[in-house]
């Protein structure tokens, strides 16, 4: 290879690596949280921070058309958006969405596998339906799991900020609004949470009632606990302040806790991972040249042949 073709397959490895980097660092910077947040602030004005969370909804126009599908009965209805809202979507669509999917993927799920294994194996076909049907559910559980999880660990955060704000002469409800703005990035749920307080107490609702609805929408027993201890403080007049400066040692305590019980965890489920997949190769590696050495030396007829 002459010099030349080499300097030039250097330079043309350099400028592609170069490119590919500047390429990664735009799409990092642009996703990154801070950079979402100064976007969404941009467009909407810090006064407009509220504007998200509404109280009532209008639905579109193509959700009316599949509204067949969703359960007619108030009761179970009701009972379907609570269980999305716990997982975060309060919308119409969102029910309908659901209640789509859980008529559809059956009929996706069935007929993929009497496609391919045929109407001979029609027990697969049912399989799948039932995989289908189970998969919203399973889904919406996940995303239950993740949104409770998210708030569970933003709280003592939480209760520290309206902490800081309420000593310094804030009320409660400036507190939430201000909570709310700095939680935004770290914990979006409990922050989309705290909005929605503010936004009931605007409405008219009482602050209480607000509370009570914060503990029924999240299905949190921190946030329960926090909601009782509200109440008694509400009740006999002593320091708001004080109080959730007792319960956020009280979470952060129960926080750390839950880290150290699921790194002691750590253990046991690590001896799967290395039965099944360190295990075997370390065997291979260690016990192969011994087992190869074995089966040249004791192959039949090279006993024979070597007297």
């Amino acid at each position: 290879m002459s010099p030349q073709l080499a300097i030039l397959l250097v330079a043309v490895f350099v400028s592609v690596a170069l490119a590919v980097a500047a390429t990664a660092a735009l799409v990092f910077r642009w996703s990154a949280p801070e950079q979402r947040e100064i976007r969404k602030l941009s467009h909407r004005g810090i006064d407009g921070i509220l504007a998200d969370v509404q109280l009532t909804e209008r639905s579109a126009p193509w959700v009316k058309r599949f509204q067949q599908i969703v359960p007619k009965s108030p009761k179970e209805m009701s009972k379907l958006r609570r269980r999305l809202a716990v997982a975060g979507y309060r919308s119409v669509s969102a029910a309908v969405l659901y209640g789509a999917s859980e008529v559809i993927l059956p009929v996706v799920g069935a007929g993929v596998m009497l496609l391919l294994f045929g109407f001979s194996k029609w027990y697969l076909a049912v399989f799948g339906g039932f995989v289908g049907f189970m998969l919203p559910s399973f889904w919406l559980g996940r995303k239950t799991t993740q949104r409770q999880k998210q708030i569970r660990n933003g709280l003592p955060d939480a209760l520290d900020l309206l902490i800081v704000c309420i000593e310094a002469g804030s009320g409660i409800d400036q507190a939430l609004v201000k909570a709310s703005d700095e939680l935004d990035i770290s914990y979006p749920a409990l922050a989309e949470e705290l909005r929605l307080i503010t936004t009931e107490i605007r409405a008219g609702k009482p602050r209480l009632e607000a509370f009570k609805n914060f503990a029924s929408r999240t299905k949190v027993d921190e946030v329960r606990s926090l909601v009782a201890m509200l109440v008694q403080t509400d009740r006999f007049g002593t320091s708001v302040a004080l109080a959730l400066r007792t319960h956020a040692e009280s979470s952060r305590t129960k926080r750390r806790q839950n880290a150290e019980e699921r790194a002691a965890k750590i253990g046991v489920k690590l001896v799967f991972p290395l039965v099944f997949c360190l295990f075997p190769s370390l065997y291979v590696a260690i016990l192969g040249p011994a087992v190869v050495d074995y089966v040249r030396v004791f192959k039949p007829g090279i006993s024979n042949a070597g007297k």
